[in-house]
């Protein structure tokens, strides 16, 4: 009684033709909350350290979406999200502004960048034919 290896019949050893789907789920759904925790933390941008000043805020009845240009501490420029080169500055701007009835921009400069080299951007900004230069500040 050596016997054979189907041990009570034909069907125990066929091979399963349905697939299981229970870890599939399983591995989706923890990718899931991965993704879910993570997600607050992928903000993307650049830091810009507002110096403080005192002043008034500023309340405008603005009709349209304002525009930010961003200058970081290393001194790279960020129109809203938007990277852009020293050299494109008044291309890009030109461009932002087309058909638009305001021409208002916001500079938000990091403390650190030097006053000349936020001079010289604002200089570049007005060249472009922007009427209003406002700069953004941290208030006290």
């Amino acid at each position: 009684m050596a016997g054979g290896g189907n041990y009570g019949g034909g069907d125990d050893f066929t091979p399963m033709t349905e697939m299981n789907m229970i870890p599939l789920v399983d591995v989706m759904l923890v990718l899931l909350i991965i993704s879910m925790v993570t997600t607050p933390f992928l903000e993307q941008g650049v830091n810009v350290e507002l110096p403080v000043a005192s002043g008034q805020n500023l309340q405008k009845q603005a009709t349209q979406e304002p525009v930010v240009l961003f200058l970081s501490k290393d001194r790279n420029l960020r129109i809203g999200d938007t990277p852009v080169a020293r050299s494109d500055l008044v291309k890009a701007l030109k461009l932002k502004f087309e058909g638009r009835t305001e021409k208002e921009l916001f500079v938000r400069a990091d403390k650190d960048v030097p006053y000349g080299a936020v001079a010289e951007i604002m200089a570049t900004v007005q060249g472009a034919g922007i009427e209003r230069v406002g700069l953004v500040t941290k208030p006290e």
